[in-house]
């Protein structure tokens, strides 16, 4: 972890403009191609969602600004963000589980299933124990294929980015689509960072 110098920061006039809004907040919501994750998680016995859980993670690690949040007064970049994310429960409600993702995506798959399923132990949805402050928020809407998501957030607005996932679209020549849509705070990310966000997505998916 480590402090931004405010002082020889580049952004910041727009640090200080954006953070004095109301609702500070940019997003995006994209079609993505989850063809290579989801074929890979089910060669390992893993879930869709878990493979892609653990892309989103890394391609937002990837992208210095996704990892840095306001404390303060002041900026922290955090080495490493971990995710948490929305359980379907039985009851027709959802649980929150958090997820550790600085691993290879065969060990993910594994951890995340443990960590749901103890999760789901809890009933209720209730903040993690933890310090919240590094995590990425992960939720999946799997009924719809949506174009768009409004987010709901605190007062006062926090910074953690939000991703959300929608149904799979399988094409005619066996790709699958999904949707996504990713938020953060434009105090600390623009669009050119959250561009990064989804080239960085395919090109982990690619890799797999």
């Amino acid at each position: 972890m480590k402090y931004i110098d405010l002082e020889t920061y580049p952004r910041r006039s727009h640090f200080e403009f954006f953070r004095q809004m109301a609702y500070p907040y940019v997003g995006f919501t994209a079609a993505v191609d989850v063809t290579k994750p989801l074929a890979a998680a089910k060669e390992l016995g893993g879930g869709g969602f878990h493979a892609c859980l653990w892309v989103i993670a890394q391609a937002a690690n990837a992208v210095p600004e996704l990892r840095q949040r306001i404390v303060g007064e002041q900026i922290v970049e955090f080495d490493h963000c971990d995710t948490a994310h929305t359980v379907a429960m039985p009851d027709g409600t959802f649980c929150n589980c958090r997820t550790e993702s600085a691993m290879d995506f065969a060990s993910f798959l594994q951890h995340a299933r443990l960590a749901q399923e103890a999760s789901m132990q809890r009933h209720g949805f209730v903040s993690t124990v933890e310090d919240e402050t590094e995590l990425i928020f992960v939720s999946c809407v799997p009924w719809i294929s949506f174009t768009q998501v409004i987010q709901p957030t605190p007062i006062p607005a926090d910074c953690n980015p939000r991703v959300v996932l929608g149904r799979y679209d399988r094409k005619a020549d066996g790709r699958v689509e999904m949707p996504l849509a990713i938020q953060a705070n434009h105090a600390l990310a623009d669009g050119r960072h959250l561009g990064q966000f989804y080239q960085e997505f395919a090109r982990i998916c690619d890799s797999l």
